[in-house]
């Protein structure tokens, strides 16, 4: 099961390599019509595989640095999926104090992986389950002073097993709507397709929202989006992400919020909550091929 699955997970970056984007959905009278009853739009920004480590133009502080201040919204508030034990990772000191300085930011720490490496949680064995996540929680709580309620699984990949442990150690799951496919692959670092990309998965979001399918959260629809912050591309482009994210939704014809991002942690917390997996069969909605890599026999 683990080579299948490790070839189809080969299959899918070879696919995202290619660059093979589709044009985004077309805009319908009736999709438009049904847009006007729906809430604008926020969207809540995730970064996945931090924090970096780098002692030289640290990509994750320099992600949060923007978050700040950016002439789109300042004081943007995301949601840090960490590997809190890699070494190159939350693993060292620099990593551990750059979590500090995204909790000191406002910003919600969260548990991604406890390995050494960005290892599929579904391949560990019970005992190895039950020490990484207990390893993570403490972690991320000796830093927030609570253990983290929120998981995403590695390669957003899970089954029955890992998704009870999960909810065992008071951990929810959230995937995404939006992936950046913002430089994380081996050899490339880069996205040079990263406008049509957004475009085109929003545009099928969009039909979603159309269908009253996502959750509205204080008065918002609660759009997730991931990036990846250990990515120095990612780093030196995050502002003109934001800017991209916004020209998404005007071309897309969403509305989106007066603060089309999240600036208040308490807000953030609520939406992320809102949005995560709530039963194991339930049907998940993941951008570009990954839907299809994990189909067989995730769940």
């Amino acid at each position: 099961m683990k080579s299948f699955a490790l070839a189809n997970a080969v299959l899918a970056l070879v696919l995202c390599l290619s660059g093979c984007i589709g044009a985004p959905i077309a805009l319908t009278t009736q999709t438009e019509q049904r847009l006007q009853a729906e809430a604008p739009i926020r969207f809540l920004l995730t970064f996945d595989d931090g924090p970096s480590a780098s002692g030289y133009d640290n990509p994750s502080r320099s992600v949060v640095a923007d978050l700040a201040h950016n002439p789109v919204l300042p004081g943007i508030k995301a949601v840090f999926f960490l590997q809190t034990e890699a070494a190159r990772s939350g693993g060292s000191s620099r990593g551990r104090k750059t979590m500090e300085r995204e909790y000191a930011g406002g910003h919600i720490l969260a548990f991604h992986t406890a390995t050494a490496f960005h290892t599929n949680h579904r391949w560990l064995s019970n005992t190895e389950l039950e020490s990484t996540l207990t390893q993570g929680a403490a972690d991320i709580a000796s830093i927030t002073g609570a253990p983290p309620v929120l998981v995403r699984p590695p390669f957003w990949n899970y089954d029955r097993r890992t998704f009870a442990a999960y909810q065992r150690h008071g951990m929810q799951v959230l995937l995404t709507d939006l992936s950046a496919n913002d430089g994380k692959i081996w050899g490339f670092n880069g996205s040079p397709r990263r406008r049509a990309n957004l475009y085109r998965q929003l545009s099928v979001v969009r039909e979603r929202i159309a269908l009253d399918e996502l959750p509205t959260v204080d008065g918002v629809i609660p759009v997730v989006v991931t990036f990846h912050d250990i990515n120095r591309y990612t780093a030196r482009h995050m502002q003109e992400y934001l800017q991209i994210l916004l020209d998404s939704a005007r071309v897309n014809g969403m509305k989106t919020a007066t603060e089309p991002f999240y600036t208040d942690t308490a807000a953030l917390q609520r939406a992320a909550l809102a949005r995560t997996v709530k039963d194991v069969n339930e049907a998940v909605h993941l951008p570009g091929v990954w839907n299809w890599v994990w189909d067989a026999d995730s769940h």
